[in-house]
């Protein structure tokens, strides 16, 4: 069973900056389309970005484009989320998801929560002041 996991959140001001990582002991992440998705008090869990198995097409909401970039290092099979202009509104528990290219295709960088069937615990972003 691939088990993901994330790296520590933590407490950043507005408009500050915070990166976070994923990675999968004993597992690569090669064949795996990778998503960030994250879950605020009271709503649902949402797609924040995504990025293909193959690196070369990545896939934002709305609300994080500019601001917010998914990568990916095969070398070190990690996967990144780098947060910038970080607003209070970015509060959440964010995840990080994985599922395989050969069910979701090798270009494609998908969004949905059904899309994905491995999922991390989750790691605790708060932007405050």
């Amino acid at each position: 069973q691939l088990r993901l996991v994330e790296s520590a959140g933590g407490l950043v001001q507005p408009g500050g900056s915070l990166k976070l990582s994923c990675a999968a002991p004993g597992f690569t992440l090669d064949y795996y389309a990778m998503a960030w998705f994250r879950q605020a008090p009271g709503k649902e869990r949402e797609g924040v970005a995504s990025i293909s198995s193959s690196g070369g097409t990545t896939n934002y909401a709305d609300s994080v484009k500019g601001r917010f970039t998914i990568s990916r290092n095969y070398a070190k099979n990690t996967v990144y989320l780098q947060m910038n202009n970080l607003q209070v509104e970015d509060t959440a528990l964010y995840y990080c998801a994985a599922e395989l290219a050969s069910r979701l295709g090798y270009y494609n960088a998908p969004l949905g929560e059904t899309d994905f069937g491995n999922w991390g615990q989750g790691t605790q972003v708060t932007v405050s002041s």
